[in-house]
């Protein structure tokens, strides 16, 4: 205890209701440390939770596509050939990876709306 970052300590008295008012909302961001999610919000106000698996789908589909270019150029320095159809994948790979962008760009902004 002596090692303690935060020695001051706050106490306030809720009741039952605000208390399942405060368990909804650390559940829907996913928390289940009362003091931090306190302290977040009496410090800033808010808490904002952002689901990031859409983003980490498209830099895994951008990985993909870097790769793809990556060998693609390879072979057309080795060969001094590129096939058309090679760059019809790349192409529909790049087009895809466009729409998932706007649908996670409109998401992301929904709310705002």
């Amino acid at each position: 205890m002596a090692n303690r970052i935060r020695k001051i300590q706050l106490h306030f008295m809720v009741d039952e209701q605000e208390r399942k008012i405060i368990d909804a909302k650390m559940e829907l961001i996913g928390t289940n440390n009362l003091g931090a999610y306190l302290r977040r919000m009496a410090i800033y106000g808010y808490m904002i939770e952002l689901d990031m698996e859409p983003l980490n789908r498209l830099t895994v589909e951008l990985s993909r596509i870097g790769n793809n270019l990556n060998q693609l150029t390879k072979r057309a320095n080795e060969t001094g050939n590129i096939y058309i159809d090679d760059i019809d994948v790349l192409s529909g790979d790049i087009k895809a990876i466009k729409g998932d962008i706007r649908i996670f760009i409109n998401a992301l902004f929904a709310d705002e709306k």
